[in-house]
């Protein structure tokens, strides 16, 4: 099995299956995903706001002059470090 595949590779392509489950599923007459559009905007809204939430808490959020400055003073530091020829 190749490891190298992306978790947003896999999230997109169970979305699809089950997407496709349903829609071949509601055409014979089934109603496989008894989801009402309520129940599908609350669990959109929640995981939206959980990623945000994770992302914001995760990222360096600076938003003080000396925060900046010392975001811009690392950058620098890290790109010298990149330009260093062996």
């Amino acid at each position: 099995m190749n490891t190298n595949v992306s978790t947003g590779t896999i999230a997109r392509t169970a979305a699809l299956a089950v997407t496709l489950l349903n829609m071949i599923l509601t055409a014979a007459g089934k109603n496989p995903l008894p989801f009402s559009d309520t129940d599908v905007y609350l669990a959109v809204t929640t995981v939206a706001a959980i990623v945000a939430s994770v992302i914001a808490w995760w990222k360096n959020n600076s938003f003080t002059k000396e925060a900046i400055e010392a975001d811009e003073y690392m950058n620098e530091m890290k790109n010298k470090n990149k330009e260093v020829d062996f």
